[in-house]
């Protein structure tokens, strides 16, 4: 055979790139479908979906006792008042559900005498008092990991938690190894003058499997044309990465290049680098092939600049992983005295900082954790943290993943984690990372420089609009563009057949009618306060306005759980927990985006996926929305 020579002497970052340019998109992942308990580290094929609730039942936060709200009403100091064992008050434990008819919880500690008679009390309690709702921690349907996501123990918890049990994933790169040479002998063999162990293909199976793959090795083949040639044919019918270990040099025996070009294409051989420089990239049936020098050294190097990047391809995980920045924090940390507390943050860089968001502290939010990038310790003898102080965040993600996460903090919205799955699964970009806040607080992130953008849907009450005063009001002078990004039914939410008839805003007058409120600053919020002036209605009017949740998923389970009978929200949460529901109009929900920001790499990918067909394709999927001005600037 004729003798090769070294085609190129091309810098490694270049190789590696003009083989995944040429080979990449062809070298599809493939997904199959595993037991959640033995998922971990696994890489998600698609979105995962919440089956059920969690928790599934109305449970007691705390010992104590289970009542009804409204039997504490006038309690004081003053007029202490008994409430009657097993009619008014019944005993229960931390996750026990909550008795039929109760709506509240007061702990042991806050009775101020306990007889034969009953419990004595000397404060009135408020509705859901010390009370874990129906889908506190996750909502039937919610996302609960996005695709190309890696599986953590915490993920596992949550996923069984919500009633997932088989889930998605991409199937482990199949890495074939050939050792090859006259001279290389099996590990157990007896040695003689010239013989060399072959240590190279354990430890390419072991990296291999550390980078999550599945390694096969071959047996060893001589410096025979006819032979390698056989063993690379048989490693390309059945594996998805092949590796050939010596013969990528230019002695008499190095057959590998010349093996390639015959049944594949030949992209590079030589890099720069040293040791590790005669190394073959290429393609045999379209698997990608790497020749990998045979000394020890020269192979381990070149399998991390060359193979690892193509076993990561196929699953979607980083390379590198930090484990602690410093962040600045976005809101005030309170803490006990006494003890250390773990707070789960959200982490983004903003500009040229990092921000930490607070997640919800609660112990049994296992989701917490799950969308958690990173810890905040809080000293057991510190009483927290003040907005806007720099504090050490232990991550719980890779940095580069974070750094290319971009940062909304405003209103909620389904199409939020849609956006984040479909950024994450074009490659190279950490998706979006929510904290569901409301709308107005949103514009106040972006004016203390905490997040990239942030989702808003607030009506001016005097002009009828969305958006675009608040924007002038609470950011002055900041140069602001505004997108759309859906139009959105507000409807009524009830429960399948609506048994109490609501129609309109009045019918929450009526006796015993409980309503489900969204936080203050949220837009649904002041929306509905509109509607309430409106219709010449007042809060006082209404049982349950005090009560509030964070998003429109909250309200949908509240009402779905018997917990509440009507809330306001958006038509796609009351159709993915199969409630009815009464139209009360179209909003328009945009985006606020600094325009400093719209140049950076990830904001433009994110534009692109929002004005891309599939995307589009999938929010209308959902129910309940337009997307006739998708992607449209406003200013």
């Amino acid at each position: 055979m004729e003798r090769q020579i070294y085609l190129e002497n091309t810098a490694w970052q270049d190789g590696l790139k003009l083989m995944m340019d040429k080979l990449a998109v062809r070298c599809i992942p493939k997904n199959e479908f595993i037991d959640v308990r033995s998922a971990l580290h696994r890489i998600t094929g698609a979105i995962v979906r919440a089956k059920k609730s969690s928790p599934h039942f109305a449970a007691s936060a705390m010992d104590g006792y289970a009542l009804r709200a409204r039997d504490t009403h006038g309690i004081s100091e003053r007029e202490p008042r008994w409430l009657k064992l097993g009619i008014q008050a019944i005993q229960v434990d931390t996750g026990d559900p909550l008795p039929e008819g109760m709506d509240a919880v007061v702990m042991l500690e806050d009775v101020l005498e306990l007889g034969e008679q009953g419990i004595l009390l000397q404060a009135p309690i408020v509705p859901w008092n010390h009370v874990r709702p129906v889908g506190e921690d996750m909502v039937e349907g919610e996302v609960l990991l996005p695709i190309h996501h890696r599986i953590r123990p915490q993920d596992q918890g949550a996923l069984l938690a919500a009633g997932v049990l088989e889930v998605e994933v991409r199937r482990k790169p199949r890495v074939g190894i050939l050792p090859t040479g006259d001279e290389i002998r099996p590990v157990e063999a007896n040695l003689q003058v010239g013989d060399i162990v072959d240590s190279n293909s354990t430890v390419l199976a072991s990296l291999v499997e550390e980078w999550g793959g599945s390694a096969t090795i071959w047996p060893i083949t001589p410096d025979k044309p006819e032979l390698l040639e056989a063993a690379i044919l048989e490693m390309a019918a059945t594996q998805d990465i092949l590796v050939i270990i010596a013969g990528s040099s230019q002695g008499r025996d190095d057959y590998t290049s010349h093996l390639v070009s015959k049944h594949g294409n030949l992209y590079l051989h030589g890099v720069a680098i040293k040791p590790g420089k005669p190394v073959v990239l290429g393609e045999v049936q379209e698997k990608p092939t790497i020749g990998i020098p045979g000394y020890p050294v020269s192979a381990y190097l070149t399998a991390h600049l060359f193979l690892e990047p193509w076993v990561k391809h196929y699953q979607g995980l980083s390379k590198d992983f930090q484990s602690s920045l410093d962040a600045v924090i976005s809101k005030k940390v309170f803490s006990s005295l006494g003890s250390e507390e773990f707070v789960r943050v959200k982490v983004g860089k903003v500009g040229e900082r990092w921000v930490a968001a607070p997640l919800s502290r609660g112990a049994g939010v296992t989701m917490s954790l799950v969308r958690a990038d990173g810890i905040l310790r809080v000293p057991r003898l510190q009483e927290g943290f003040h907005e806007g102080e720099t504090v050490p965040i232990e991550l719980l993600r890779p940095v580069s993943e974070l750094e290319e996460t971009l940062v909304c903090i405003g209103s909620h919205d389904l199409t939020l984690d849609v956006l984040s799955s479909h950024m994450k699964a074009r490659g190279g970009f950490g998706g979006v990372a929510s904290a569901h806040v409301g709308s107005l607080a949103g514009i106040l992130s972006l004016r203390k420089e905490e997040a990239h953008f942030a989702g808003i849907h607030l009506l001016d009450p005097e002009t009828g609009e969305y958006n675009h005063s608040y924007l002038k009001r609470f950011l002055p002078g900041r140069d602001m563009a505004l997108m759309n990004l859906v139009y959105r039914t507000q409807v009524l939410i009830v429960p399948k057949g609506n048994p109490l008839n609501i129609k309109t805003l009045a019918d929450f007058t009526k006796p015993g009618v409980r309503f489900v409120n969204r936080q203050g600053g949220s837009g649904t919020r002041v929306l509905f306060d509109y509607l309430l002036q409106q219709q010449g209605l007042s809060k006082e009017q209404i049982l349950g306005y005090e009560r509030e949740e964070f998003t429109h998923l909250a309200v949908a389970i509240a009402v779905a759980s018997g917990a509440a009978d009507v809330g306001l929200g958006i038509q796609s949460a009351a159709e993915a927990l199969g409630l009815d529901y009464i139209f009360i109009g179209e909003e328009r929900y945009d985006l606020a985006i600094p325009r400093e920001y719209l140049e950076e790499p990830r904001m433009k990918a994110m534009i692109s996926v929002i004005q891309s067909k599939e995307f589009q394709d999938e929010v209308l999927a959902l129910g309940g929305y337009d997307v006739r001005e998708t992607g449209v600037f406003y200013i």
